[in-house]
């Protein structure tokens, strides 16, 4: 399909429309993928957003402070949570 090719879908009384083939097959959109709408004056632009594995994200962030480890972790929940039990708190 040409960049600037034009298609159409009508909306249902629910307010749906189904991405005509030729846009999905152009945009790589399957069935469960999400996409985002940004309106821009009186139109809409339309990004597929595709799922990632969450591997992909590793490293993707710097780290701001080293892993403490899991038992330093487990111990300052448990500090925390005994401080909000004993000062009232009520999940």
């Amino acid at each position: 399909m040409e960049s600037n090719a034009m298609q159409t879908a009508k909306v249902t009384f629910k307010g749906q429309i189904t991405i005509p083939k030729a846009v999905r097959e152009a945009l790589n959109i399957a069935e469960g993928d999400s996409v985002l709408l940004k309106i821009e004056g009186d139109h809409a632009i339309l990004w597929p957003i595709k799922k990632k594995p969450l591997l992909e994200f590793f490293g993707a962030f710097p780290a701001t402070k080293p892993y403490p480890g899991t038992e330093s972790v487990r111990k300052n929940v448990g500090e925390k949570r005994g401080e909000e039990l004993s000062s009232g708190f009520k999940p």
